[in-house]
């Protein structure tokens, strides 16, 4: 039985770390276990220009705990006035690494995001050519359309053309939910990647509807049926390099997410790393653990292997994560899995 894992150091490929008083809270929750993370930009007011990116940049390193080499990987918010020249200028003088596409409306603070997907194509084309990655949220926000198929569709309706019609583009599909999404990276090998949670291994839709609704697994893109868990969970243990962790980890204070209408996101900063040994444990495959998450996205990003390692321990009882991190905004509830893990981040 194995009780000790040691992988080179993880990424997270998709990581919410707000601003202010929460940033100052939950950087050193990510910069405790994860050599470098991409940041997203759908801050108020949205990081829409390299100098923001820039500035957000500072804030982030200014947050890190003393000592640490964390490295945030920057982002900037696809809008319909984004200026191709920025987006190129902002990545050869290495302040961004990718540009990140919400679909108006799809999820926390997307307001800004885009409507007319022609109008950006001129974005789109100057990405393909300087090698720029387009991170995706892959999902429609018609209001006809359900939202448990909001990414099936996305794909046939939005991505696909958008992918045809540059097809140098270099694309994330960012935290897939569904076989669907599975399938399409799989049937697309060049350019196209796509990033998994982990708590989208760990639950589907039963766990937060059945037996009363529990706000902290509510999450966009909402958790699907059983068969989409179990296809993310075959993909991300499957060693194929297309897919790659991104925690989504999106902390909001308690009050914002026990309410009546409840805000979108998981926060798994803290334990993700037990979490995942765990699952990909009860698949048989914890030898691919560490190109889900430590070797993979470097490849699709053109970024070497981080130097360091980090070691996971398997104890003889269960391991204690925090129920909430304390912020000056608020407290924010660690995501809990439901079931005992006893694995530990030992160094």
């Amino acid at each position: 039985m194995t009780d000790t894992l040691t992988l080179a150091r993880p990424d997270d490929w998709h990581l919410h770390l707000r601003d202010g008083a929460m940033l100052a809270a939950v950087c050193p929750e990510s910069a405790r276990h994860f050599a470098r993370a991409i940041i997203m930009p759908n801050l108020v007011p949205p990081v829409v220009t390299g100098a923001e990116a820039s500035a957000y940049r500072e804030r982030i390193l200014a947050a890190r705990p003393e000592g640490s080499t964390f490295t945030p990987l920057m982002t900037l918010y696809l809008t319909e006035d984004t200026d191709p020249s920025d987006v190129v200028q902002a990545h050869a003088d290495g302040i961004v690494t990718a540009v990140k596409l919400y679909p108006a409306g799809a999820t926390t603070n997307s307001a800004s995001g885009v409507r007319d997907f022609d109008r950006v194509r001129p974005v789109f084309d100057a990405m393909a050519e300087a090698g720029i990655p387009l991170c995706v949220h892959g999902e429609v926000t018609d209001p006809e359309i359900d939202i448990f198929d909001r990414e099936a569709v996305f794909i046939d309706r939005v991505l696909d053309p958008v992918r045809r019609a540059t097809p140098g583009l270099k694309v994330v599909m960012e935290h897939i939910t569904t076989g669907n999404g599975v399938d399409y990276v799989l049937s697309n090998a060049e350019n196209l990647g796509a990033t998994i949670t982990t708590h989208h291994l760990i639950i589907n839709r039963n766990h937060l509807l059945v037996g009363g609704i529990r706000p902290h697994y509510y999450c966009l893109p909402v958790a699907k049926r059983e068969e989409h868990r179990l296809a993310l969970r075959s993909a991300a243990t499957s060693g194929d390099p297309r897919f790659f962790l991104g925690t989504d980890s999106a902390p909001h204070v308690d009050a914002a997410k026990e309410t009546g209408c409840g805000c979108a996101g998981c926060f798994t900063a803290t334990n993700t790393l037990p979490l995942l040994a765990h699952v990909f444990e009860e698949d048989g495959a914890l030898d691919r653990l560490e190109g889900f998450a430590s070797r993979h996205g470097p490849a699709f990003y053109g970024l070497p292997v981080n130097d360091g390692t980090i070691t996971l321990s398997k104890g003889e009882t269960p391991t204690a994560f925090p129920a909430r991190i304390d912020t000056g905004d608020g407290p924010v509830t660690v995501f809990d899995p439901g079931f005992d893990v006893f694995w530990h981040v030992s160094d």
